[in-house]
């Protein structure tokens, strides 16, 4: 993408009313929406987040699917999801918010009990050692997820990586985390939520027409 159709874009951001863009200082000093996000909707209803969320296409499948949940798609870059929260405001979903930000940061965006559900899907897998800190359902990021979803909150991962759907499952086992469900190969396995079938993102497609298996994880953080 070229730079100036990211500052087109950018631009763009800033005013859209479905798009929150905190600096890290305003996080770290105190974000003004955590423990308040039923104010941005103007409504109580659950909240769902999309990490890593890319351009948001999961963020608006799930919102049309769920039109009595929230939807909040995050992700650092502006200019992906820029797509996202205009497709949101074109369609008219006002149960869809983007939040730019980095996924380190969540616990200082959302209080406890806040968030019903997260979806982290096709997170780069991070497969060398020394970035296993990085990899999205580390230790580390599963005591941040702890400490904003309700206690029966889900945790669902969508990937194509063999390793992160392997390493997710071991690191879940011993840790005595609740597995609901998992597939490493939903397209050709019964029993997957429809919302993991029926929504493909532009890169699941590619992957799909490489003949890569899509894998799936549904667990509860105990």
């Amino acid at each position: 993408m070229g730079s100036k159709n990211k500052l087109k874009r950018f631009k763009e951001n800033d005013t859209f009313k479905n798009v929150v863009q905190p600096t890290r200082e305003e996080v770290q000093e105190g974000f003004a929406l955590k423990g308040k996000w039923e104010e941005h909707f103007g409504n109580s209803n659950p909240i769902v987040l999309e990490l890593g969320c890319g351009k948001g296409e999961y963020t608006i499948g799930l919102a049309k699917q769920n039109p009595n949940k929230n939807f909040i798609g995050i992700d650092i870059k502006g200019a992906r999801f820029w797509r996202g929260a205009k497709t949101a405001l074109e369609e008219g979903l006002n149960n869809v918010a983007f939040l730019r930000t980095q996924i380190e940061l969540l616990d200082l965006l959302f209080t406890k009990d806040e968030v019903s559900e997260i979806w982290i899907t096709f997170p780069d897998p991070q497969i060398k050692y020394k970035r296993t800190k990085h990899r999205m359902t580390n230790e580390v990021f599963l005591n941040k997820y702890k400490k904003i979803l309700q206690p029966n909150g889900l945790v669902h991962l969508k990937t194509d990586s063999e390793f992160m759907h392997g390493y997710t499952l071991g690191l879940l086992h011993g840790l005595r985390h609740e597995i609901i469900y998992a597939n490493h190969d939903v397209y050709k396995n019964e029993g997957s939520p429809k919302e993991v079938l029926e929504i493909q993102t532009f890169y699941e497609n590619q992957y799909l027409e490489k003949g890569k298996a899509i894998t799936y994880i549904q667990f509860r953080i105990n």
